[in-house]
């Protein structure tokens, strides 16, 4: 269902109302606004302009804590539509508030909370989906949901670490990338009127950044639409074409400094989801399938999904993920021991967390690695611009006083 904001009359005292009802098209909410009783003035669905949709999206925020109060509320011993219930005058986003709306509406219509949840594909992903369903079946809708508040969470908090740890370094390249326009702007047209002034020919490096100052002078509206052009261009490929996803995931696997961390999260990820789904009884082909999903990377998702067909032919979770590309060698060992011992998610669990505190510790690290790196650039950037400019001064300065 939608949702629609009205403004109507009422029919017996003309008084003007305004509110929100849920309808499956504009046409049925306003036979409902007539039918208790008001004359539609304007019925508009909810979200259709932008800045709507930008208050009345989903963050991951807002579904964790949406998670952990459902969570807690059914763990009390609260029926599930008094849950919801509960849950939807608690929440403060509009969004999420809305979607748990129509999940209420769902429930208390007769479905399961499964497909109540599987009418938003955009908000909840597979691995929420199948932990719900598993929760469901089992009895332990509680714990699904606890298990999934407590993964969503560790996930945002990774996350937000490795951008943390790319701050610094876009800083620096900022500051280089202002440092090279001042001295390009203000600098070397001074350096270039100083030699006209006297008469003398420049030097071929100051040559050059005069050139290139004259240029970026002159042309900078079509620079500003080139860089614009292609920054548009390159987000358009990533979203929106097979080819720009796996070029962009294919670069994250292998560059420099943060490639392996990006293989270590992808395992990691895989490796607790996987546990997650074992732990709450999902089928292990389901449960792999589900946990390959769940990795974000369509390069590494391509070689893990070889691991399925393996499976598939009657062979162990271990032997199926040991010859995979970009699989860490603790996983496979320890679902092996698990496969023995019978505890495949407690040993898959503890393969995640081996990798999750080796990425804690390698994204502390971040800053300190790719600061030198960054400094070498920097001090080669600008000394290239200082050698044009401050080096020919000297030589005039000098060829005057001889």
């Amino acid at each position: 269902m939608k949702r629609f904001n009205y403004k109507a009359k009422e029919k017996a005292t003309g008084k003007v109302i305004k509110g929100s009802i849920q309808a499956e098209t504009e046409q049925i909410a306003g036979r409902l606004l007539m039918d208790q009783g008001y004359i539609p003035e304007s019925v508009v669905e909810e979200g259709t302009g932008f800045f709507s949709k930008q208050q009345n999206r989903v963050t991951n925020k807002d579904r964790i804590t949406f998670t952990r109060q459902l969570a807690t509320l059914i763990g009390a011993g609260l029926p599930l539509a008094g849950s919801l219930r509960t849950v939807v005058e608690q929440t403060q986003s509009k969004g999420m508030k809305s979607i748990v709306e129509e999940i209420l509406t769902a429930v208390e219509s007769g479905k399961s909370l499964h497909d109540a949840f599987s009418q938003f594909p955009e908000v909840f992903n597979g691995v929420y989906l199948a932990l719900i369903q598993a929760g469901e079946t089992s009895g332990t809708l509680d714990l699904a949901l606890k298990r999934l508040a407590d993964q969503e969470e560790k996930d945002a908090a990774m996350m937000s670490k490795i951008r943390g740890a790319l701050v610094y370094p876009a800083i620096i390249l900022v500051v280089i990338i202002a440092v090279l326009a001042f001295m390009m702007i203000m600098v070397v047209p001074q350096v270039e009127n100083l030699y006209a002034d006297m008469n003398k020919e420049l030097p071929g490096l100051t040559k050059v950044l005069v050139n290139i100052s004259n240029f970026f002078g002159s042309f900078w509206w079509l620079v500003i639409m080139m860089v614009g052009g292609i920054v548009a261009s390159i987000y358009f490929v990533i979203k929106h074409t097979s080819l720009g996803r796996k070029a962009i995931d294919t670069f994250k696997i292998n560059v420099p400094i943060f490639g392996g961390l990006f293989r270590k999260l992808y395992v990691s990820r895989f490796a607790r989801t996987c546990e997650m789904m074992l732990a709450t009884g999902v089928p292990m082909l389901d449960s792999v399938r589900i946990s390959i999903e769940a990795v974000s990377n369509s390069v590494v998702e391509e070689e893990y999904n070889k691991a399925l067909d393996v499976i598939k032919g009657g062979k162990p979770l271990s032997e199926a993920l040991k010859e995979r590309d970009f699989m860490l060698p603790l996983v496979y060992q320890m679902a092996s021991i698990g496969e023995e011992s019978g505890k495949i998610d407690e040993m898959l669990g503890k393969a995640a967390q081996v990798y999750e505190t080796e990425l804690d510790e390698q994204i502390n690290n971040i800053s300190t690695m790719i600061e030198p790196i960054l400094m070498v650039i920097m001090a080669g950037l600008i000394g290239v611009v200082v050698g044009g400019t401050l080096l020919p001064i000297y030589s005039l300065v000098n060829s005057v006083t001889v």
